[in-house]
């Protein structure tokens, strides 16, 4: 009998998981002897995020930005969730303002309107970005509907926010909408992996061969739509019903975009550098951002417990 594994997705379908689709429409989870349903956040509304339901039991993977683990392990009552692969190896994500705002970089954003997506360490993030660049870090919030965020900083409605570049960056080129962006390791902030691939450390034990089986079909998959992101892009629209009304070009444009983003400088896909974890989480602790949105002692975190590289080892 096949075994099922339930992956959250973090947004609706769109480029960034187009290995999940690709390995899966090749049949390469099927040979695996593996059933992968695809968990779309629209079918609730968003209302609860992927590692939720990894941690509530509803999903077995999910895609989420590493702060997400991190969160998750410095609840009140903890939850071992654990990143098991970088879905993209290099950060594609920016904050960015309309280049006609006239607001050039991160610290011309004081008393400026930030749509945020009400993440756990994400505000306290930007402030530092802002602080990092000369400024005071005193800026204003606001909280859109997910769906909604980006069309805020379109409509005027916010100064800011914070995009992946390869699909609303792309978005805004196509529609000659010109963009300031800021990328967190401009400005001395050393970002994490986002996203990653997290599961439960109980389901990591429980499966280790399912898991690792999922893990070198879903490589398969990013690396054939690295090497054919044409192709690639044609099988995620094909199957990913949520992108019927999507325009065929931008997909396949977004797929070229960020098909730099999937491997490391070995070629590899998954794959996690202990110094990029090591490097974010003391930027973190180090600009008492850890310590001022954790509900435990930060003593208790132990960096090497928030990702494995287990199922990518010979």
């Amino acid at each position: 009998m096949a075994k099922r594994i339930r992956l959250a997705l973090d947004w609706t379908p769109n480029t960034i998981h187009t290995g999940f689709y690709v390995a899966a429409a090749k049949g390469w989870y099927e040979d695996a002897g593996i059933t992968v349903t695809f968990l779309s956040p629209e079918e609730d509304g968003y209302e609860t995020s992927p590692a939720q339901k990894v941690a509530e039991g509803t999903a077995d993977l999910a895609i989420a930005p590493s702060e997400s683990i991190i969160s998750f392990q410095t609840k009140l009552n903890p939850v071992p969730l654990m990143a098991i692969a970088a879905v993209l190896a290099k950060d594609a994500s920016a904050i960015v303002t309309l280049q006609q705002s006239g607001i050039e970089r991160p610290a011309q954003l004081d008393e400026k309107i930030y749509a945020s997506y009400q993440a756990r360490f994400e505000d306290a993030i930007v402030r530092q970005l802002i602080i990092n660049d000369g400024g005071v870090g005193d800026f204003n919030i606001i909280y859109p509907e997910r769906l909604g965020i980006w069309n805020t900083l379109l409509s005027g409605a916010a100064d800011a926010t914070w995009i992946f570049l390869p699909w609303e960056g792309l978005e805004a080129r196509l529609r000659d909408v010109e963009l300031n962006a800021f990328q967190l390791s401009d400005y001395g902030i050393p970002y994490g992996y986002s996203p990653v691939l997290l599961a439960h450390a109980d389901y990591i034990q429980s499966d280790s061969k399912t898991l690792k089986a999922f893990l070198q079909a879903t490589a398969r998959g990013y690396q054939f739509a690295k090497n054919d992101p044409f192709e690639a892009a044609r099988i995620l629209l094909e199957t990913a019903p949520q992108l019927a009304s999507t325009d065929p070009n931008f997909v396949e444009q977004s797929q070229v975009y960020i098909s730099q983003y999937y491997l490391d400088d070995n070629g590899h896909w998954g794959v996690m550098q202990i110094k990029i974890w090591e490097d974010f989480v003391n930027c973190l602790l180090k600009k008492n951002i850890l310590q001022e949105n954790s509900e435990l002692p930060i003593d208790t975190l132990d960096i090497y417990q928030l990702f494995t590289n287990e199922f990518f080892e010979s």
